[in-house]
């Protein structure tokens, strides 16, 4: 289908942008990489007055690794990610994450902003950023705002942006060394929108028991979720085969997937479940065979 009559502006300055916005109060939208908003426009599903170009922003392509964690501007692409040898080290849960995203060429030209902003429940940005404590850096034509990623979505596709606003950069709280970690999903095909996707980490204290469990599920709900009830199952154990079947039924009775074209409700429910034996088996080098 062709694209909507609409109206086009490449602003040089994070300024012009936001006053661009501004001027057309709701009618305006932000384009960067276009992987998610192009074929919006195609099938009708947008379609704004005005494309605001920010694709050459200066400062908003940078990555930035210190001791206090990662900031990622909001023009940085998953390619730019997969090319940054840093993050396997400084980062490998949003490494092992960005892998998964879409194909070569969705990942040469989306962007870690556009993906948060577009707010679809099974992206793995928006998983990676509520399960690892993200903050995003809002601007708008109020200022500048700090919003945590646990507050940011609302509901698919719907975040708290205002009209006027757009997603400056994303951080990440630093790496702890010795963190235990995995990441796993399951779609139909590689490249696809994720069935069910799930992250997770946490350290061993000096008596070898978990602390500062952190587990967050995509494509089971309307938003990334955070799995507070097997985070609580998980903090004060020791990692075992049994430990990791308790903690997966807990996510498959704390979840309710709704059923859809592509799966039912109580498929995902136990691919959640599946998943997250399979991410807590990898973080604790745990054979799963060992009680079967």
């Amino acid at each position: 289908m062709k694209l909507p009559s609409l109206d086009y502006t490449c602003p040089a300055t994070l300024a012009e942008a936001i006053a661009a916005l501004a001027d057309h109060n709701g009618d305006a939208k932000v384009i960067a990489g276009g992987q998610s908003l192009m074929p919006m426009l195609a099938f009708r599903l947008a379609a704004p007055k005005l494309l605001v170009d920010i694709g050459r922003l200066p400062g908003l392509d940078r990555i930035d690794i210190s001791e206090d964690g990662i900031d990622l501007g909001a023009l940085v692409t998953w390619r730019m990610i997969e090319r940054d040898a840093r993050l396997a080290q400084a980062h490998p849960l949003l490494a092992a994450a960005i892998a998964h995203v879409a194909h070569y060429q969705v990942r040469n030209r989306g962007t870690i902003g556009g993906s948060l902003a577009h707010a679809d429940p099974a992206a793995e940005m928006p998983g990676v950023a509520v399960t690892c404590d993200a903050v995003l850096t809002i601007a708008g034509a109020n200022g500048v705002r700090i919003v945590p990623a646990a507050g940011f979505f609302r509901g698919g596709l719907e975040t708290v942006l205002a009209p006027d606003e757009l997603i400056v950069s994303v951080r990440l709280p630093s790496w702890r060394r010795g963190r235990r970690w995995g990441f796993a999903e399951f779609a139909r095909r590689r490249g696809d929108f994720a069935l069910a996707g799930v992250a997770s980490y946490y350290h061993l204290d000096a008596q070898g028991e978990i602390c500062d469990a952190h587990a967050g599920v995509i494509g089971a709900a309307d938003r990334p979720l955070r799995l507070k009830e097997v985070e609580c199952v998980l903090n004060g154990q020791r990692p075992s085969v049994e430990l990791i079947r308790q903690a997966a039924d807990v996510a498959r009775s704390a979840i309710a997937p709704p059923d859809d074209i592509h799966a039912e409700g109580a498929y995902r429910r136990e691919l959640v479940g599946v998943l997250l034996e399979r991410v807590l088996a990898k973080a604790g080098d745990i054979d799963m065979s060992e009680a079967a």
